[in-house]
């Protein structure tokens, strides 16, 4: 008989009480701290050569009073999780998305008239777009706890195309971390790394538009690879149980249809389309970044202009064609609100609401019944939210422990006497490891770029291979790593088990790791631009 697999709760706990362990263990330590400006940013930097031994903090019963911490330390995901989770809900209720889903697979049957695409599977090249987009975004502005929104999308949508819930997280959450390790512009890591090591800002893209190609093509080959063989075979997926509530949800949900607009949505259209015009007037240019360029567009007027176009067709159609079509326009605005405005969570989860209240307006929805739809879409999503707070506690004992600070200053103690390319292949090991602990990019930058650019003059590495494998390093283990609140978000709201998703991602895991080894030796042993 085989043993029963931990709940995800369960393990995450067995992690707090390991790092509770280490506690007693590893001595406690500190580095100094200094507050740069980087990038117009303040950022808490380690003062070079100031680690030093502090009183040990061994954690005892403070494994129960670290899951109060963890709560509130992730706060901001956790009520972005429930927001989410309630807007959908009622977006759901309004059966706009499994007509879109219906639409967009029934539109996709007809490309097989040609040749090529037949030949290539249109399914493969569907699944290769989505990816490419996401892993852009993941690369041009590090698109992450976003993520957690469209899990929501792709793996109803993954289903009803014969395949898994991971292959739907892939399409959004794996395709976007894949662009993060790329990180071809990405503020947040590349960014804040380059700046604290003076460099010059996005400087070596040249190389890392080489890596980005590379590490997305070795990964979207795995994921299509075992798409393939899901489609195949669909009991061989590793969550072909916990699928079933994806596919019954599915199923019922594929009921008859009664296609109609009522009144209230021209109403909504109307606000909409009111406020829009306003926002229009009061922002006619947009300033956005990408990476350390910027343009100047007229990028909130043309998508109003395009959303009162097309809300207008879609209204005469019927109300789930004017439902996707805000569905839509809030991605639009959300690219819009992250490259130019700088939004977070808070605001990304503000957009989302309002599109699920404006949804459930234009399906005749009373105050009460929206109230109820939010609430019962907020439960369902409740075990997600829960285990990222859970999994936060893991940081909390190691922080309280102080032995963050002593692990790394170990770990930067065992690069000296190296060459240079067993040098930055340490960095990398170190930054992989660290990752695992503290999955924020933009923190572990901080924490790890003024110690690693000191060792690379040191040992005569370029600071920019410093920078490329702290890069690597930051990308990969964030698929993996339980302290990631966005890897547990993502994965609860899709209803995959821990242990089920680190199977199947442990084996990618082995491959990217090795081939962002392999990438970091060209660093140091040829001439590249920026290096």
């Amino acid at each position: 008989m085989l043993k029963r697999v931990p709940h995800t709760y369960v393990i995450v706990f067995y992690i707090i009480l390991f790092s509770a362990a280490l506690t007693w263990f590893v001595p406690g330590g500190s580095f100094d701290r200094e507050t740069v400006t980087v990038n117009g940013v303040n950022r808490e930097i380690i003062k070079a050569d100031s680690f030093h031994f502090t009183k040990q903090q061994p954690q005892t019963w403070q494994i129960f009073s670290a899951f109060f911490d963890g709560f509130r330390n992730t706060s901001e995901i956790i009520v972005f999780i429930l927001m989410i989770g309630g807007a959908f809900w009622i977006m759901n209720d309004s059966k706009a998305i499994d007509v879109g889903i219906f639409s967009f697979l029934k539109s996709t049957k007809k490309l097989e008239r040609w040749k090529l695409v037949r030949k290539l599977g249109v399914e493969n090249i569907i699944i290769t777009l989505i990816m490419l987009l996401f892993s852009l975004f993941g690369a041009v502005f590090g698109m992450s706890e976003e993520t957690i929104a469209f899990t929501i999308i792709f793996v109803p949508l993954a289903i009803s195309m014969g395949y898994d819930s991971i292959i739907g997280v892939s399409l959004c959450f794996v395709a976007a971390a894949l662009g993060f390790a790329g990180a071809i512009l990405n503020p947040f890591t590349i960014g804040i790394a380059q700046g604290l090591s003076n460099l010059p800002l996005f400087s070596g893209i040249e190389y890392r538009l080489f890596c980005w190609l590379i590490i997305n093509t070795t990964g979207f080959s795995y994921v299509l690879w075992y798409a393939r063989r899901i489609k195949r075979n669909p009991e061989k997926s590793l969550v072909y149980e916990d699928d079933i509530y994806w596919r019954k949800r599915n199923a019922e949900q594929a009921e008859e249809l009664n296609f109609h607009t009522p009144r209230r949505a021209w109403v909504v259209y109307l606000l909409i389309g009111a406020t829009l015009i306003v926002y229009s007037v009061f922002f006619p240019i947009s300033e956005i970044k990408i990476g350390n360029s910027s343009l100047k567009l007229q990028v909130i007027p043309i998508s109003t202009a395009l959303f009162l176009f097309f809300g207008f067709l879609s209204l005469r159609k019927t109300v789930h064609y004017f439902i996707l079509n805000l569905l839509a326009f809030t991605i639009v605005f959300l690219v819009i609100g992250v490259m130019g405005y700088q939004w977070y969570v808070m605001e990304i989860a503000a957009l989302f609401l309002a599109m699920g209240v404006f949804a459930g307006l234009s399906m005749g929805k009373t105050a009460n019944e929206l109230t109820k739809l939010f609430i019962e879409g907020a439960k369902d999503i409740l075990s997600a939210a829960m285990v990222v707070g859970l999994a936060g506690g893991i940081i909390v004992i190691l922080r309280n422990g102080q032995i963050i600070d002593t692990i790394l200053y170990y770990m930067a103690r065992s690069m000296q006497g190296f060459g240079k390319i067993a040098s930055v292949e340490i960095m990398y090991v170190i930054q992989n490891c660290i990752n695992l602990i503290i999955p924020s990019g933009s923190a572990k930058a901080a924490l790890t770029m003024p110690i690693m650019s000191q060792f690379s003059d040191l040992v005569g590495v370029s600071r920019q291979a410093t920078v490329m494998a702290y890069q690597l390093g930051d990308g990969f283990t964030n698929m993996l790593t339980p302290t990631s609140g966005v890897l547990i978000g993502v994965i609860g709201i899709a209803r995959i088990p821990y242990e089920k998703w680190f199977k199947w991602i442990i084996p990618l895991m082995i491959i990217l790791i090795a081939l962002g080894a392999l990438l970091l030796i060209p660093t140091v042993t040829m001439q590249l631009n920026g290096f």
